[in-house]
């Protein structure tokens, strides 16, 4: 039995996406024109400029009007997962803005606090009850004046209430772990789930998605725990053209067997 040809798009998409991929076609280089492409494929312009557009929603070209197509600069913040907290490093930036710094880009972000009556799905994930109080705090980062992350962050207020650190973004100390440590509140874990999915309209917005240049994001579910005490779980947003994930886990060592 013979494999079914893909669509004739989809060639045109796999061909191009290749040489993007393989750095062939690099970050500002021009693709061919439209008729250059049908030319050489002898496919019809609407095919042509079908294939481009799911390319351009893949984030891998942008369409500059009266120019013609271009490979995108695919330059991503990375953000180690398994780092990213630990105490040693802790110091008077954010993990957000190390890994800004690291590529080089200037770091900026938006934040706002307010208190709100935890929902069920939200009790349920910080162990509390549905009404509870915790302190909601939206954050838009930015770097270099770009938006590049979201993160509605959510923290039981029985743990912060009253504390110095109630409100994330008022006091000295930057970042969960370390805020957490200066009440007293040790975090030794965290859990993260990790799916992609389309962007919902006001993330969009908030991330100046270009429609054309993509529309999906990375999406965390990220909770910090104390023991077995939830003490701050958060959704996080990236872009996904926009970051890369890095995950390192630790292996338990090897004892061997028998004897």
């Amino acid at each position: 039995m013979t494999s079914k040809e893909p669509p004739n798009y989809q060639r045109v998409v796999d061909d191009l996406r290749a040489r993007i991929l393989s750095g062939e076609l690099g970050p500002g280089d021009k693709l061919p024109t439209e008729k250059e492409l049908q030319k050489r494929w002898g496919f019809s312009t609407t095919i042509i400029k079908h294939a481009l557009t799911l390319l351009r929603s893949e984030g891998l070209i942008e369409g500059r009007r009266g120019s013609g197509n271009y490979v995108r600069n695919r330059t991503r913040l990375v953000r180690r997962a398994h780092s990213r907290d630990m105490r040693k490093r802790i110091g008077s930036t954010s993990p957000f803005a190390r890994d800004s710094e690291a590529a080089g880009k200037q770091p900026s972000w938006e934040a706002d606090s307010r208190k709100i009556p935890a929902s069920a799905p939200l009790a349920e994930r910080l162990g509390i009850q549905p009404g509870d109080m915790v302190m909601h705090t939206k954050y838009r980062y930015l770097a270099d004046d770009t938006p590049i992350q979201l993160a509605d962050s959510y923290e039981p207020l029985t743990i912060t209430g009253g504390t110095p650190v109630e409100y994330p973004e008022q006091g000295p100390i930057i970042g969960v772990v370390a805020r957490m440590d200066s009440i007293g509140v040790a975090i030794d874990r965290f859990v993260e789930e990790v799916i992609t999915r389309p962007a919902m309209p006001d993330e969009a917005e908030a991330l100046e998605l270009d429609r054309r240049g993509g529309m999906w994001v990375i999406s965390v579910e990220r909770t910090y725990y104390a023991g077995q005490t939830a003490v701050e779980t958060a959704d996080i947003v990236f872009p996904g053209g926009r970051y890369r994930l890095v995950y390192e886990m630790p292996i338990d060592p090897w004892t061997p067997s028998g004897g």
